[in-house]
């Protein structure tokens, strides 16, 4: 199946991030035909600081290049550098009512946020669906707030198709039900927007401050602890298999350990999860024209199929 999905270069990746879109995709690569991208131009809608933008699309691409995405499997690219979705982007805009997008109830949610309703913001159904429409991708991978934005696009593309013929193919949004949200330190989901991540990329001590702040119950050290509530075990879990879950849950149940330990503990195995990853990502940072390289060698790859693509429609439109 051909697949694509877009990633916002939206600042520092937290374990949340990692546990809830990464790591599905990075497996997903081996079973797939993966399209993956970093949505700057999408970014755009929520911040309009050049260097700041440029900078975070810079360690996005370290980032996932370090976390597994490979581009001998996958094409992985940045969204600019293929210039079609934009001109696909106008030519879909003729194709979509307004009241089709007044009803996108992301839009709603980001203005009410305080987001300022711009046009961009408005119109940004029809880019994704440009994104999506572009590469005949199959599945979109997206979470639930998402959906709609994929059924705009499976709605775009069936008016083209009725005027021009079966030019574009009809995506499918994909939830992965089996991922579980990733608590954060105060036990909401982990986001950016609560401040109560763990970051993939922090520094030993940010992580041990990140790690410091999350909350527990005042059981005294000797006496034994429920893991079933603790939020240190819920996020130790995510890194240990199954025979490693049942020592810490007897830890747990021992007691003469305090809660203390079990951050210590969540620490060391935070920090050799992502060990080799972190290495990759200074090296990157370090060499940014080894990034442009894999960028450029995976846009060069996504023009391709988007410039064959956009010639039907060339052909269908008198362009």
């Amino acid at each position: 199946m051909r697949v694509l999905t877009g990633l916002q270069p939206s600042g520092d990746l937290h374990i949340g991030n990692y546990f809830g879109a990464i790591k599905p995709m990075i497996e997903a690569q081996n079973e797939n035909e993966m399209f993956i991208f970093i949505a700057n131009y999408h970014a755009m809608t929520s911040s309009q600081e050049g260097k700041n933008l440029r900078t975070n699309t810079l360690k996005a691409a370290a980032a996932f290049l370090s976390l597994g995405i490979n581009p001998q499997k996958s094409i992985f690219w940045l969204q600019s550098d293929v210039k079609e979705v934009v001109e696909l982007y106008w030519i879909l805009s003729q194709f979509t009512p307004m009241g089709l997008l007044e009803r996108a109830h992301s839009y709603k949610d980001k203005i009410a946020k305080g987001l300022n309703a711009s046009h961009g913001l408005f119109s940004y159904p029809v880019l994704m669906a440009a994104d999506i429409l572009l590469f005949d991708s199959q599945i979109v991978p997206v979470g639930k707030d998402q959906i709609q934005h994929v059924e705009i696009a499976r709605d775009i593309a069936l008016k083209v198709n009725n005027t021009w013929g079966e030019i574009f193919t009809l995506p499918q949004a994909k939830i992965n039900e089996e991922v579980a949200v990733v608590v954060g330190t105060d036990g909401a989901k982990m986001s950016k927007s609560y401040k109560n991540t763990i970051d993939i990329f922090a520094d030993e001590k940010t992580l041990k401050k990140q790690i410091s702040t999350i909350t527990t119950d005042s059981i005294p050290l000797e006496e034994p602890k429920n893991w079933q509530n603790c939020k240190i075990f819920s996020l130790a879990k995510l890194f240990l298999n199954s025979e490693e879950q049942e020592e810490l849950k007897k830890r747990y149940e021992k007691g003469a350990e305090g809660y203390g330990h079990f951050k210590i503990f969540l620490n060391e195995i935070i920090n050799a999860y992502f060990k080799e990853a972190k290495e990759k990502y200074e090296n990157f940072l370090a060499n940014p024209q080894e990034l442009e390289f894999y960028l450029e060698q995976g846009a060069n790859k996504a023009r391709k199929i988007a410039k064959e693509k956009m010639q039907k429609i060339y052909e269908k439109i008198g362009l």
